[in-house]
């Protein structure tokens, strides 16, 4: 999956656009001229016209103040009156991604193509191994009967000259629980009732047409009023940042942030509660124990999975502890988890003690408005530092690192199994493993393939802030 191309740049510029107007002097103007900002008259154009640029950057903005597609009930209304809007709401109204239809490009059915590299030849393993007799030779060249095709592959792997080739429609192709599909008119569309928030078609769309709802403008509302912003930082956040954990630290309590604290000090306490737990459920009896750290597999199971649900930890997440820690400290402030998951809202919306989520993009999109360099501020330790374990949850395996090294005294029987992403395959080997006896007695789940770091909301590319991660494990 790309990290950095041009659909995710126009994404996070339409966020610093954003920002940049709340902290303006004349906002709503602002708001309103986004779209012609970024392509300006005579400008160059991403589609077939600037003025379709122009139309689908409206809606991206629209996102971007907390807003989706289905929200709009009058083409003409200007984006100064969902800015407005936005000011007013006082709670989170809606987490759900938005399709951005128009800015979708109907991508062609899922499909295998013989391409030009066919060299017709003798063999014909292509022909021979289709189980469908869907493959016929014309002009001397291979050719798919896309009404016999039955998308099975084989000929793809037949072939030696590689002259096969599979054309899949990323944001479907990804999703693990098959929620994104066409529409009568071949644009996708989202099943809420389907869908675990996990985000990943809004990363693979290659158009940027799928969108969540962000929540900046609540944030930037909160601080500019002066309450008590508590910023509750993800484990996976080193990396995302040039710096160090206490510059980014710096860079927030300039943007008005009364405290910052690691949600690896809640990921700490979840081990040892965890680790317990395990013991309690092995000894009396149960086949095994699975973790809930990742909102979205917790969603997968309630919506698709629900045998699995009685051997789900009952442990509360990093997020819901540390945001407890918090509120029971003092009521009053307000907490704020920043992390690279689109479906920690989904989390912290059944939660009364997490107000807000942002993305690292969002961070990061703040942070340039305001004119904040994270490397030039002056690093600040954290009054309670996480401990290695705690902020090893934002790799996959790190739990189960964490959870092993918590039993390593008592000499467990710990038998983990790592599920290191999730799609259609896994989720089956997940839904097998409640019904008859697997391999192992502790199971991992990360939806995001490597784990936190490669959520849909990061900035930085996974490997590169895996690398940065292992230096601070190892002086932890």
């Amino acid at each position: 999956m790309r990290y950095d191309n041009q659909a995710n740049r126009i994404r996070k510029e339409v966020l610093v656009h954003v920002a940049e107007a709340f902290m303006s002097d004349n906002p709503e103007d602002a708001i309103d001229h986004i779209p012609i900002k970024i392509r300006p008259k005579g400008g160059a154009a991403s589609r077939c016209c600037v003025y379709k640029d122009r139309e689908v950057l409206k809606y991206r903005t629209m996102a971007a103040l907390g807003f989706g597609v289905e929200d709009e009930t009058d083409e003409l209304t200007p984006l100064r009156n969902y800015f407005n809007r936005a000011l007013k709401r006082e709670a989170v109204e809606s987490v759900a991604l938005t399709v951005i239809d128009i800015a979708c490009s109907a991508c062609l059915k899922s499909q295998y193509l013989v391409t030009n590299a066919c060299r017709g030849c003798l063999g014909r393993a292509c022909q021979t191994n289709c189980p469908k007799d869907a493959i016929e030779m014309i002009n001397g060249r291979a050719v798919i009967n896309p009404d016999k095709c039955v998308n099975c592959g084989l000929c793809m792997q037949a072939c030696p000259y590689n002259a096969v080739v599979r054309t899949p429609v990323p944001c479907e192709e990804i999703c693990p629980v098959k929620a994104v599909f066409k529409d009568e008119d071949g644009r996708e569309v989202i099943d809420h009732k389907k869908c675990i928030a996990c985000g990943q078609c809004a990363r693979a769309c290659p158009f940027a047409a799928i969108q969540d709802r962000s929540q900046m403008i609540d944030v930037l509302k909160m601080l500019k009023s002066g309450k008590k912003g508590i910023a509750l930082l993800a484990p996976s956040i080193v990396g995302q940042f040039p710096g160090d954990l206490g510059r980014i630290a710096a860079a927030l309590e300039q943007l008005g942030f009364t405290r910052i604290a690691e949600v690896a000090v809640g990921a700490d306490e979840t081990v040892r509660r965890e680790a317990a737990e395990w013991k309690e459920r092995i000894k009396a009896g149960a086949p095994f124990m699975t973790t809930s750290c990742c909102p979205a597999y917790v969603e997968a199971v309630n919506k698709h999975l629900p045998e699995l649900e009685k051997f789900i930890s009952h442990t509360p997440s990093p997020m819901a502890i540390s945001g407890r820690m918090i509120k029971e400290a003092d009521f009053e402030a307000v907490t704020v988890f920043i992390g690279p998951c689109i479906a920690k809202r989904t989390e912290a919306l059944n939660n009364p003690n997490i107000d807000y989520v942002l993305t690292f993009e969002e961070l990061g999109a703040i942070l340039i408005a305001a004119g904040i360099d994270v490397q030039e501020c002056e690093s600040k330790p954290f009054e309670h530092p996480a401990q290695a374990g705690g902020r090893g949850f934002a790799v996959s395996g790190g739990v189960t690192g964490a959870i092993r090294a918590q039993l390593a005294e008592e000499q467990a029987d710990l038998k983990p199994v790592c599920f290191n992403g999730l799609d259609s395959k896994s989720l089956m080997r997940l839904k097998a493993a409640a019904t008859r006896d697997g391999d192992g007695n502790f199971i991992e789940v990360m939806c995001c393939e490597g784990g936190c770091m490669s959520g849909p909301g990061v900035l930085c590319n996974p490997v590169v802030a895996g690398r940065k991660l292992a230096q601070l494990l190892e002086h932890s």
